[in-house]
C-alpha cells in the first residue's frame, strides 16, 4: 500500500506519542511521589530522570547503524515493546537500581523512536516544507507528553502509581498491531545526490554545524531536562492552598501535568506554524534569537515569583517559547543534515540533545541539594542569554566574510 509523505511523518509521530506517555508521566509524578517508588534520597530522582539520556549517548550511533540495515518499522516495533516493559516496571519495581535498569532500557527505546522519526522527516521533506514537517512531527508526538503528564498527574493524585503505569502499558500493547499500518516498510538508504557528495560529507563538521549542535545541547538541557524535572517542585514551592474543582483536589503534580499538557496540546497547531515561518524566513537564526533572549530573561523571572497565578502565566509563556525553541533547533539540524551526511549529522544532533537532557535533571537536583530552585533558574536563564549572544557574534562574522 502506497503511503504519502505526510502520512509517513504522521505515522511515526503517533507511534512515538504512544511510547513516550510513561516517561512523561514520570517527570511530573516522581519528584512528588518519589517515596512511593521506593526512593530514599532526592539525588535518586535526578539519576532516574537522567540515566535514560546518558545511556543514549553510546546507543544513538548504534541505532543509526541499525537503521542503515533494517526497516524503520522494525525499529518502531522493538521500541514500543521496550516502552511497554519499562512503563509497567515503574509501578511494580520499588528498588532504585532495578528502576535504573528500566530507565536505561527506556533510553534505548527512545533512541529508536527519535532517530527513526528524524530520518523519516529528512527523507520526505525539502527546503520548502522541512520546517512544517518538523513542526508536525514534534507536535503530534508531543500528544503523548500531553496524555502522560496531564492524565498521569491527575490519575496518580486520585488513584495510584501502579494503576497509571498499568494503564499506559496496556495502551502500548494495543498499538503494536497497528505499527504495520502506521509505519511503512522502508529502510533509510542513501539517495543519488548523497552518493555524489562523498568528499563533502566526509568533511561534514563545520563551525556552523558546531553552533547548531551547541544549540541542540542547550535546548535539551533547558527544555527536556531542567525545566521538565523541576516544574513540579517549582509549583509546589508557591502552591500552598490546593484548589478543588468538581470535588477533585488539584495537587502540585496535577497542576504541573496540566501546564505541561497545555504545551503538548497546542504543539500540533503552533509547531507547524512556527515551521512555516522558518521555511519562509530569510534567516532561521533571526527566529532563534526570540527563544534564546526571551526564554533566558523569562527563566530568571520564574525563579523569583511568589504568586501561583503569576507563576502559571509565566510558565505558559515559557511553554510557548519552548515550542519555538524546539522547532527552530530541530529544523536547523535537519536542514544541515539534508546538506551533508544525514545519518552522521542527525545522530550527532540526537546525541548532543540527549547530553543536555541528561545533564538537566542531574545538575538541577545537584544544585537543589546545595542551593535552591532560584539558583537553578538564574543559571539556566543566563546560559540561554549567553548562547544568544554567541549566535549574534557568530552570525555577524559569518555575514561579513
Amino acid at each position: 500500500m502506497m503511503v504519502s509523505q505526510k502520512s509517513r511523518v504522521v505515522g511515526i509521530a503517533l507511534i512515538t506519542a504512544i511510547g513516550v506517555m510513561g516517561d512523561s508521566m514520570l517527570f511530573v509524578v516522581l519528584p512528588i511521589y518519589w517515596e512511593e517508588f521506593g526512593l530514599t534520597a532526592l539525588w535518586q530522582i535526578g539519576i532516574l530522570l537522567s540515566i535514560n539520556r546518558f545511556i543514549r549517548l553510546p546507543i544513538n550511533p548504534l541505532v543509526g547503524l541499525f537503521y542503515q540495515h533494517y526497516q524503520i518499522r522494525t525499529g518502531m516495533f522493538f521500541a514500543v515493546i521496550l516502552a511497554v516493559l519499562t512503563t509497567m516496571s515503574y509501578g511494580l519495581l520499588h528498588q532504585f537500581w532495578l528502576l535504573v535498569i528500566m530507565r536505561a532500557l527506556w533510553g534505548v527505546a527512545w533512541s529508536l523512536l527519535r532517530l527513526g522519526g528524524y530520518l523519516t522527516v529528512i527523507d520526505v521533506a525539502n527546503h520548502q516544507n522541512r520546517g512544517n514537517y518538523v513542526g508536525l512531527y514534534n507536535g503530534l508526538w508531543g500528544l503523548g507528553g500531553l496524555v502522560g503528564m496531564l492524565a498521569g498527574g491527575l490519575l496518580v493524585d486520585q488513584t495510584s502509581v501502579v494503576f497509571v503505569t498499568s494503564l499506559f502499558a496496556l495502551v502500548g500493547l494495543l498499538v503494536l498491531p497497528a505499527i504495520s499500518f502506521l509505519v511503512p516498510g522502508i529502510k533509510h538508504t542513501k539517495n543519488e545526490e548523497e552518493k555524489e557528495k562523498d568528499y563533502e560529507r566526509a568533511n561534514w563538521f563545520t563551525p556552523y554545524i558546531g553552533m547548531v549542535l551547541l544549540t541542540g545541547m542547550s535546548m535539551g538541557f533547558i527544555v527536556f531536562g531542567l525545566f521538565a524535572s523541576t516544574l513540579s517542585p517549582l509549583i509546589e514551592r508557591v502552591y500552598t492552598d490546593e484548589w478543588t474543582i468538581l470535588q477533585i483536589t488539584l495537587g502540585a503534580a496535577t497542576l504541573a501535568g496540566m501546564i505541561q499538557a497545555i504545551r503538548w496540546g497546542w504543539d500540533p497547531f503552533i509547531a507547524p506554524l512556527v515551521g512555516k515561518i522558518l521555511d519562509s524566513a530569510k534567516s532561521m537564526v533571526s527566529i532563534l534569537f526570540i527563544p534564546l533572549f526571551g526564554g533566558g530573561i523569562l527563566l530568571i523571572f520564574l525563579g523569583n515569583i511568589e504568586s501561583i497565578i503569576i507563576l502559571i502565566v509565566g510558565l505558559l509563556v515559557f511553554q510557548l517559547i519552548s515550542t519555538m525553541f524546539v522547532t527552530t533547533t530541530d529544523t536547523l539540524a535537519t536542514s544541515a543534515a539534508a546538506r551533508t551526511d544525514r545519518v552522521k549529522m542527525i545522530t550527532a544532533h540526537t546525541v548532543v540533545v540527549d547530553v543536555g537532557a541528561a545533564l538537566g535533571p542531574f545538575v538541577s537536583y545537584l544544585i537543589l541539594e546545595l542551593y535552591s530552585l532560584t539558583a537553578i533558574y538564574y543559571i539556566s536563564g543566563s546560559l540561554l542569554i549567553l548562547l544568544g549572544g554567541s549566535w549574534f557574534i557568530f552570525n555577524r562574522r559569518r555575514l561579513s566574510e
